[in-house]
Order: structure tokens, then sequence, then C-alpha cells
């Protein structure tokens, strides 16, 4: 689709040229503009020169591993970020999501599934971004604006990825409804992610970690054997 190509920038953090050279051939003969770093200190400081639309982060890299980049960058941006690991841990990727990641990819993959997954994040992202009916909502002092990508608690931004703001803005425009993690990762992920729906509790800690606090009136309720839902005066 023409809205997750021409004009967006991928940014390939990762040591190994040879994965430079595959990944960047194929996406740049689907019309995307390739950035890239060899080392976490080179990655950070393209995403704050370059300003690149995702980054594509291995885990194992000189200077600065992936996790400490991933972990640096969320200080100061929402930009989409899928992890490679060669490692195929558990650890390793539950701590990128954690942290903040949106995706991983285990290595070795084909340059194929690496895009399908691009298209997939940069989709969802277009079709957020065009949101242009009930994209603005205020529940107490919690201020969810869709258009914007951003989330404001008590009248101040509060740094969210947008995996964590579409989560948010799905429960909170449903109000007492259960969501289990199945659906919440078919409709947000948009895919098939791995079968793993610890990527969903994952990305609901951090919500909480951020967001949910005894005064606000509202809170992000577990449903145990279930899921999750939002409920406004139990807090």
């Amino acid at each position: 689709m023409e809205e997750t190509r021409g004009g967006y920038r991928i940014l390939v953090a990762d040591d190994d040229i040879n994965v430079h050279q595959s990944l960047n051939a194929y996406f740049r003969r689907e019309g995307y503009q390739m950035l890239s770093a060899y080392d976490g200190s080179e990655a950070i400081g393209h995403v704050r020169k370059s300003r690149p639309d995702m980054v594509i982060l291995d885990i194992m890299m000189p200077k600065m591993d992936g996790l400490m980049v991933c972990r640096e960058i969320r200080k100061e941006s929402n930009i989409p970020i899928i992890m490679l690991t060669a490692k195929g841990e558990e650890f390793d990727k539950l701590l990128g999501l954690e942290l903040g990641a949106d995706d991983y990819i285990t290595k070795p993959f084909s340059p194929r599934e690496v895009l399908a997954r691009v298209k997939a994040v940069l989709r969802r992202m277009h079709e957020l971004r065009n949101v242009e009916k009930g994209s603005h909502m205020v529940i107490g002092n919690l201020d969810i604006d869709m258009s914007a990508f951003q989330v404001k608690l008590d009248g101040k931004i509060v740094p969210c990825t947008p995996k964590e703001i579409e989560i948010l803005w799905t429960l909170a425009s449903n109000q007492g409804m259960v969501f289990s993690r199945e659906h919440l990762l078919q409709s947000i992920w948009g895919y098939d992610f791995l079968g793993d729906t610890r990527a969903v509790d994952s990305h609901i800690k951090r919500i909480r970690a951020k967001l949910c606090f005894p005064e606000n009136g509202w809170d992000i309720k577990t449903v145990w054997g279930v899921g999750y839902r939002f409920e406004v005066g139990e807090a």
C-alpha cells in the first residue's frame, strides 16, 4: 500500500553489514528511504538528527546494546521500534517489550518477513493518525488524543509508545468491556505476533506504571484468566 512506502525513512541499527545489505536493497526496491547505524551510539544519533519513521534495532551491538538504545529512545520519542535478536531467548524478547519495543524478530529472518512487519506497523499508524471522528477522549484526569498520538495525565504529556496509546484508547473507549489478550493482540498488532500474548501483558504493565494511580478515579483492571477492562469510579 502506498501509504506505507514512499517518504518513510527506516533506520537499521545492526553491527552486521550483511543485515544492512540485505534489508537496504530489499526495502529500497519497495520505495523506502534507508538509514544505517552500526553501533548503539550511532543509532541514537540518527534518531535525534534524522528523525526516522521506524527503527529496526539489533539487541547485540557494540558501545550500547539494543536494549539500552531502546530505553534511551523511549525517553524522548514514541517512534516504532522492531527489535532483532539472534538469541531467541525469552528474557531478551520480553525485556525489549517492557522497555517499549513494538515488535521483535528472531534471526535468521528473511527480508520479506521484516518488510511485512514494518508495513503492518506503519499501516496501523497511518490509519490511526488519519482518524477524524471521535479521535479525542477525556476521562477525568486522562486525555487521549489519537490524531496527535498524545496522552496527558493531569494536563501533563506522558510519553507513550504507539502500541500503548492504542491499547489505552481501545480499553478506555469501551468502558467496562472485557478484552481478552488474544483480541487485543489481533486487533492492535494486526497480524500473528508469534502467538505470544505476553506482549499485551508487557504493554499493560508499562501503561499502568505511567498512568494508573489510586487518585485517578479510573483504572485498568485485570480479569483473571480472560484479559483486561477499563473501569471508572473503581480505582
